[in-house]
């Protein structure tokens, strides 16, 4: 076992260096004559520590990084990177991009964000909060949600192992509009695998997990090994379903993942490329009138805040769903380009999606769902994104009259996105905030259930 610290603690002191990279390397592409440049650099470095049956199975301690650089001549657009951030190094690095961009073919589209859209207001978002963590105390997190998890009912006959991370990044973006600026974070986790066996030999598995910008904000090792346990056991003893049309219910990790095929649909490249079942759809109805969602890409130490997109762009407080209506795509400077329309700061991703909710628990969504299926598990990648037509394995608990009746396993549900964003019943209001979707469960009228 190593005594290694985690170097959470190091890496924002490094941004100085980092900027100064960024900065060689646009005036280096400046003086060979380019249109225009961007220079993006990403530093990770952190510990993680994984158990197996309380016994430290692997400690992976990581260091790296890249200095990315995309240089533009009327047009065309090279590409290079370099790890050497030596004064040299970097040079070549832009030269090998220039070269590059000599030969590629002209792309109207391609080039910088405008000038007029870079992030002018950097706020503290407090995404950084060091913890000097060893190997020692990762692993001690780790075996602590393993037996919190092995003692809490009998029929938990092993782990599947437990891992505890603790990581840090700093990131520098800067291009020849004069923008240059970089930030710091910290990122914690902890996951537990859980494997159940009941007497017939039935067995299951399941997991939770934790993860929050600050240390202090996980839940507790025994909390997320007891959960572990308890989420597997509720699975044993699983059966299939007869086939039907039944009311179904997202579990919030599953709610996320529907959410993220709204993504994909709104996505630029999705629509100038015509893959989208979204297509034309800005200002029209594709959800009930009373649900909303809105990105909050400033909320103060959040999973995904931002002040700015990959290409600098300022980012801001956007309704992604008003009244049920699309109020938005989500768009980079070349996808706003090709299809004539504006930036919306979407270079890199979403910020903070928070769902509106229907002031209901998930338990009392059970009980309006009366007879359905909460989902917990989906697998398999069949979703249309052309089409919106959607079907996948899934696993779950069958409801009757509001109450949890057993487990269900080896079925596929399947219905149209479409369909399914106006169908939504029902949201809860005690949202996962896990993820960069921060959603309680959703509750759909009805899909169709293929079971025995």
């Amino acid at each position: 076992m190593t005594s290694e610290k985690a170097p959470t603690a190091t890496i924002d002191s490094e941004l100085p260096t980092l900027k100064n990279a960024v900065s060689t390397a646009l005036e280096y592409a400046k003086e060979l004559g380019s249109s225009s440049a961007e220079v993006a650099i990403s530093k990770q470095q952190g510990l993680s520590v994984s158990t197996r049956n309380k016994e430290v199975e692997t400690v992976e301690f990581n260091k790296d990084g890249a200095l990315g650089i995309t240089v533009y001549r009327d047009g065309r657009k090279g590409n290079s990177s370099t790890s050497d951030l030596s004064a040299e190094a970097i040079r070549q690095a832009v030269k090998a991009a220039d070269d590059i961009a000599k030969y590629t073919s002209q792309d109207p589209f391609s080039g910088l964000a405008d000038a007029a859209l870079m992030a002018q207001h950097i706020q503290d978002l407090q995404l950084f909060h060091p913890e000097n963590l060893t190997a020692e105390d990762l692993a001690t997190l780790a075996i602590s949600a393993e037996e919190a998890c092995l003692s809490t009912d009998k029929r938990i006959k092993s782990s599947d192992g437990a891992t505890a991370n603790a990581h840090s990044t700093a990131k520098v973006y800067g291009n020849s509009h004069g923008f240059l600026n970089g930030y710091s974070s910290t990122r914690y986790s902890l996951s537990c695998v859980a494997i159940g066996e009941e007497s017939d030999g039935n067995m299951q598995r399941d997991y939770d997990y934790t993860v929050a910008r600050k240390f202090a904000d996980l839940l507790s090792a025994q909390e997320v090994g007891i959960k572990a346990a308890h989420k597997t056991v509720d699975r044993l003893d699983a059966r299939k379903i007869a086939t039907a049309k039944l009311p179904v219910l997202f579990a919030p990790e599953i709610a996320t993942g529907l959410m993220g095929h709204l993504i994909g649909a709104i996505s630029g490249s999705s629509l100038y490329r015509k893959s989208s079942f979204l297509l034309d759809a800005i200002d029209t109805q594709i959800f009930p009138e009373w649900f909303n969602i809105e990105e909050q890409p400033h909320l103060l130490g959040a999973l995904a805040s931002a002040n700015y997109d990959s290409e600098g762009v300022a980012t801001q407080d956007r309704k992604i769903i008003e009244n049920g209506h699309l109020a938005t795509y989500l768009l980079t400077s070349y996808s706003a380009r090709k299809l004539g329309l504006n930036n919306t700061g979407h270079a890199g991703g979403i910020y903070n999606w928070t769902l509106s909710h229907t002031n209901q628990t998930f338990a009392e969504l059970i009980k309006a769902m009366g007879t359905g299926l909460i989902v917990t598990e989906v697998m398999g990648q069949g979703v249309n994104p052309v089409t919106g037509d959607y079907s996948r394995g899934a696993a779950g608990f069958y409801v009757e009259n509001g109450q949890v009746l057993y487990p269900v396993e080896e079925i596929t549900i399947a219905g149209n996105l479409k369909d399914m964003f106006m169908g939504i019943q029902g949201v809860a209001k005690d949202r996962d905030l896990r993820s960069s979707i921060r959603t309680g469960g959703i509750l759909l009228s009805e899909m169709k259930i293929a079971g025995n």
